[in-house]
Order: structure tokens, then sequence, then C-alpha cells
């Protein structure tokens, strides 16, 4: 595929059937990166080992996405860019996106309920691993509350989305349910939502789609 840099740049549970939730109360916003402009409400960070993360818009054959383009393969290296206009604890928040490639990993992430780098929910789709994951991330520490494999081509468009509401939260797969994780554990406050990748993994977002449940 063509690319170039524009400038300015395990815990499996259940397994259902559905499709995006219909339980939002709010007409869902979505964020596309076909001009520069599209950066503008968007902070970035990095959390781990490793160097930061570098952003940038990348123009292709099909238009213009969102990547990290920075290679460092630390395995404990998450960059962020994070949505700053909106908040909100019980969301639907979804991505579009194409791994591209990754030596240590090709993954391409969600989060909820963010509070900072080290403080937040998401949703991991690896095509390294086939699998979609969720993890709970406090003070730093990073731990498993729900996986299920599932097949993430290379180089191929998928959708990712999580639905958080209370201690419930949702994880959807191009199109369908994949399970849901119950965590009383951490049902954490209203937090920002955005992008997330790991370790030296080349994604292109496409778009961040989300939209409020209360």
């Amino acid at each position: 595929m063509k690319a170039g840099v524009f400038q300015y740049l395990p815990l499996c549970v259940f397994l259902l059937a559905a499709c995006e939730p219909t339980e939002s109360r709010s007409p869902a916003d979505a964020i596309t990166f076909e001009t520069l402009k599209g950066l503008d409400d968007f902070e970035f960070a990095t959390a781990g080992d490793g160097k930061p993360g570098e952003w940038s818009i990348i123009e292709n054959d099909a238009g213009r996405v969102l990547a990290q383009i920075d290679t460092d393969p630390a395995d404990n290296r998450f960059p962020f860019a994070i949505y700053r206009p909106f908040s909100g604890r019980d969301v639907y928040v979804s991505i579009r996106f194409m791994t591209i490639s990754g030596e240590t990993d090709q993954a391409a992430g969600v989060f909820v309920r963010f509070a900072s780098v080290d403080d937040y929910y998401v949703a991991r789709a690896s095509a390294l691993e086939n699998n979609v994951g969720l993890y709970r991330v406090v003070a730093g520490k990073r731990e498993m509350i729900g996986c299920m494999e599932v097949n993430v081509s290379g180089q191929a468009r998928h959708t990712l989305g999580i639905a958080a509401r209370d201690e419930r939260l949702t994880i959807f797969f191009d199109g369908r349910e994949l399970f849901v994780a119950i965590d009383r554990r951490f049902p954490g406050p209203p937090g920002k939502v955005g992008l997330w990748t790991k370790a030296d993994s080349m994604t292109w977002f496409e778009s961040l789609k989300f939209g409020s449940l209360d």
C-alpha cells in the first residue's frame, strides 16, 4: 500500500452476537483525519518504556489516517492520542483501523475512563496474537479482565468498540459483540476517550466514534 507522511505531523468470557449498542441516548460523534484540523483536539502522551510516541497524518490510497509512526520496540510502551473535548463515564467508543506492521506487536486500541496514562480501561486488538483483549490499568499496573481469540487480519480494515456502563464493559469487533466483562474493582469516574497503540505497532486509525450512554 502506498503511503506518505502528511506534514504535522487468560480470561475469556461470554460470546454473544450483536451489533453496536442501541442504548446510547445521545447522537454519536465521528472524528476523521482528512484535514490537519483533525489533530487540533487531540493531546498526545506515552506511558511505560521507550521513546515518546510520534503521531502524524498519513496519506494513503483510501484517504488520510492518523498513525503513531515511531517504531520503538519496547514491549512496555503505550502511546496515546487523547480526545480533549469529550469526557464521560458511561460511554460507547469505537475506532476504524488497519494494522500495518510491527515485530513486537501489531495492535490497535481504544480507551475509556482515562484519568491519566496510569489509570484507564483499554480494548486492544492484536494482529500478531489474533485476539481482542480488555485491560484495566490502575496506578500503572495493567491487568487483563477479558479476552477472546478472533481473526485480526493485518493490512485489513476492522472496527473495535467498547461500551462502558457502570461496572459492565462490553467489547465489539467488526460489528458483533464479542464478550462482556464485569469489573467492580475500578468502575472509574468520568474520563477521556481516545486511541492507543503498543510498542512498535504501525497502525492506521481512520476514525474515532463516540457517544454518551448516560
